[in-house]
């Protein structure tokens, strides 16, 4: 007897169904354009693929680390940022059974996956798995329960990038779900003009200005239209006065030159925005035709930035104004195709006579082996990087999100192996260590090859780097740059996170601007550095300027002239002892009877995650509270505001840099302050507890008597950390300086290591500061 025909048992239609779908499935966005720092709720609608999910398994949605989007949270349901999952059965073929996921988890990680896409939304499938077409439904900024939204990151991109990834069977082994959302991030409208010009000239020289329109968050604006009203002011004569179109398509901004035969006070201003200003000092005798300033490190969208090489060269140029750009790619994370894309982008800006650009390597070592260092190529040869001329690899490693396999190929590893690729070249290659997050570590140090060290960028202000290393007898100037990843070179405005400060900017004292004579002059160490502004510092010893290293035969006369924007309230001199004298020029001109301030700053550490996210208030008791502003603010979200009569909150967050609220009382000598508050860090997930104080994260109360304060002119507490400190301090009502100059004499005294070395420093009253090199004195008579 024949036995029946066994008959396949299967959902109907299900297999054709699971293979039409992708296997780690498919990705959709309720958007495709959004403003730069807008309030949006945005929809996210993942469809489970042909592989389901397991278990137990967990889906990720991820974006690069750089975005200043803000983290998201998902205990407050009315709050901002409130992020939700939804999960959504599909629909059944005949037969099929339903999923039994009981529950959805989701939290947000600011270094939830790996890098470049670190920031991770991560949903864990709790209690049962998902069919094939389910979907997964992420809503950022869900207002369902009467919250305002998500605010968006800040800064422009033209291609921001959701990326997904999928542990379908739950063995943590996660597979990218194809096809990336992508998003326009662009510029709302303008809210103030900028203006970048150089901050001295020799007469009969070019002074090249730029004016560019911004939104409120930075971003350069485009297809404005409409006309700049320009005038430029020698004493009370116009000496210019015209309208400069602005291109009805593409970025709003315009180039322009002024005379330079005579001092001016240059204005731009836009129909319905304040002015901008700017000044031109006419020195005969300057050390250099007008004042270049570069950006010698700037990322783009091929390793850890925004935009293209191309877009960001020129940004630099065009909108930020700058004469020198570093085109910096993260060694290990480079392609060959797109390092040979980047330096083709960066060999076809360059102009010499207008636009100096260099071709940069960042080598990524960690700090137990140097930290990270800057490789200028300065000449017009292809660097030698990926691969020296005889075929040698000069990465620091191989380990990128290209590469085939997942071990890591070692290259030039620890610093010393760095030296090795391009000690031979000497004038043709420039090393800067730097702090950015892989922080260099002083313990290391080629005296040839490293002629500068980088003490400003995005990450923050550093001038205990600069100390340490004068400190130590490192012949070393001072280079500031953007570290730029959010395609805003050139002293580009801040984000919110992470990079938190004005990138900064290289004054260059060189005859001209092309790279052979530019790059002679930074290995010369003939620089200063600004927090992001045209400011400049000029020092020179006789024929000796910033950088030089010379020899004297008894005291040694040191001139300066500090040249600022917003006029100067300190300035000062260090050695390798620290500070040497000091000037106060609110005191200099006379303190208010009635004004004074609360300036907070400093760094809780010196590594990646180094800012200070300072919530308190200042109570005022025995006297009538005026009027109060705010200054040294970077973005939007850092804010001070009245409480009640006699209280100011504040909020902001300090990375190296200080910010401060001035305010105005009516009886300062029986006046009592109280200023408490706590001191908040950086913190992986949205949900995680509080840090608990320490030296370098504190809660902090101090109450201090508005007579104490007239008796010393400022009080100042230390907190710990890198710097935080507090301050009350009696400021003037009169118009501080915004030329600056003066000397002092040098007493013939070498420090141990047998030269003595001497620099200058300046704050104006927004915190923007500027460094000059050092000059190194061997005093070979009366030391």
């Amino acid at each position: 007897m024949s036995q029946p025909k066994l008959i396949p048992v299967a959902p109907a239609g299900l297999y054709e169904r699971l293979k039409r779908l992708p296997f780690a499935g498919q990705l959709v966005c309720s958007h495709s354009a959004l403003e730069a720092g807008a309030i949006e709720e945005i929809l996210l609608d993942y469809e489970v693929g042909s592989g389901g999910i397991a278990d137990g398994a967990t889906f990720k949605l991820t974006f690069k680390f750089y975005s200043d989007w803000a983290p998201f949270q998902t205990h407050d349901p009315q709050g901002a940022n409130y992020l939700t999952a939804e999960y959504v059965a599909g629909p059944l073929a005949d037969g099929q059974s339903a999923a039994t996921v009981q529950h959805l988890a989701v939290r947000f990680e600011q270094k939830g996956h790996e890098r470049p896409f670190q920031k991770a939304i991560i949903i864990d499938i709790i209690d049962g798995y998902l069919n094939a077409g389910d979907r997964i439904l992420i809503r950022l900024g869900d207002r369902r329960f009467g919250g305002p939204g998500t605010r968006v990151q800040t800064f422009i991109e033209d291609d921001f990038r959701f990326r997904a990834y999928v542990d379908p069977l739950g063995t943590s082994r996660f597979v990218a779900v194809p096809g990336d959302v992508s998003l326009r991030i662009f510029a709302g409208p303008p809210a103030h003009v900028a203006l970048n010009g150089p901050r001295f000239a020799r007469p009969g020289a070019e002074a090249p200005f730029h004016v560019a329109l911004h939104d409120r968050w930075g971003n350069a604006v485009s297809d404005a239209g409409g006309a700049i009203a320009l005038t430029a002011q020698a004493d009370d004569a116009t000496v210019l006065a015209s309208d400069i179109p602005l291109p009805a398509q593409g970025w709003a901004a315009a180039r322009f030159d002024v005379p330079t035969d005579r001092d001016l006070r240059v204005s731009a201003a836009f129909p319905g925005l304040s002015a901008a200003n700017a000044d031109l000092t006419i020195i005969p005798d300057a050390p250099a035709p007008r004042g270049f300033y570069g950006d010698l490190h700037v990322h783009a969208h091929d390793t850890v930035g925004t935009n293209s090489p191309a877009y960001n060269a020129a940004y630099a140029r065009d909108i930020a104004g700058v004469d020198v750009f570093g085109y910096t790619a993260n060694d290990f994370q480079i392609t060959d195709a797109n390092w040979q894309a980047g330096v083709a982008a960066v060999n076809a800006i360059n102009a010499p006579g207008s636009f100096v650009a260099y071709p940069v390597q960042e080598w990524c070592g960690s700090s137990t082996a140097g930290g990270d260092h800057k490789v200028i190529f300065l000449g017009d040869e292809p660097p030698g990087f990926p691969y020296d001329a005889e075929g040698n690899h000069n990465r620091t490693l191989v380990w990128n999100e290209d590469m085939r396999g997942t071990a890591a190929t070692l290259g030039r590893w620890p610093i010393e192996e760095l030296w090795d690729a391009y000690a031979a070249k000497l004038e043709s290659h420039l090393i800067i260590p730097h702090v950015g997050g892989r922080r260099y570590i002083a313990d290391w140090h080629h005296p040839e090859l490293e002629r500068l060290v980088e003490i400003v960028s995005a990450w923050g202000h550093f001038p205990w780097l600069y100390q340490e290393v004068i400190a130590r007898g490192y012949q070393l100037g001072v280079t500031a740059n953007g570290d730029e990843h959010r395609g805003r070179p050139g002293g580009g405005a801040p984000g919110v996170n992470v990079f938190g400060v004005r990138g900064g900017l290289t004054g260059i004292l060189a005859e001209r601007l092309d790279r052979a004579t530019i790059g002679a002059a930074l290995r010369a160490r003939h620089t200063f550095a600004t927090t992001g502004e045209r400011t400049a510092l000029l020092v020179h010893s006789g024929a000796y300027i910033q950088g030089d290293a010379f020899m004297s035969d008894g005291p040694a006369t040191i001139s300066y002239r500090f040249l600022g924007d917003e006029g100067f309230e300190e300035i000062a001199a260090f050695d390798h002892t620290g500070v040497l004298w000091r000037r106060n020029l609110h005191q200099e001109l006379g303190f208010s009877q009635n004004r004074l301030r609360l300036r907070w700053g400093g760094a809780r550490i010196k590594d990646r995650y180094r800012w200070a996210v300072w919530n308190g208030t200042l109570r005022l008791d025995g006297a009538a509270l005026g009027r109060f502003s705010a200054s040294g603010f970077e973005h939007n979200e850092e804010t001070a505001w009245r409480i009640g009569a006699d209280a100011i909150g504040f909020h902001s967050e300090t990375y190296g840099d200080a910010d401060a609220i001035e305010l105005e009382i009516d009886d300062l000598a029986n006046a009592r302050f109280v200023v408490e508050g706590t001191i908040g860090a950086f913190a992986k997930s949205a949900n995680a507890p509080p840090h608990k104080p320490r030296d370098y994260a504190p809660d902090f109360r101090w109450e201090v008597s508005g007579a104490e304060l007239i008796a010393q002119g400022e009080l100042r507490r230390e907190l710990g950390g890198v710097g935080l400190f507090l301050a009350f301090e009696r400021v003037t009502e009169a118009e501080l300086p915004r030329d600056l100059s003066g000397s002092f004499t040098l007493a013939p005294q070498n420090a141990p290591f047998g030269f003595r070395p001497v620099y200058l420093y300046g704050r104006q009253r927004d915190d923007s500061k500027v460094w000059s090199s050092a000059q190194f004195i061997t005093f070979t008579a009366g030391a």
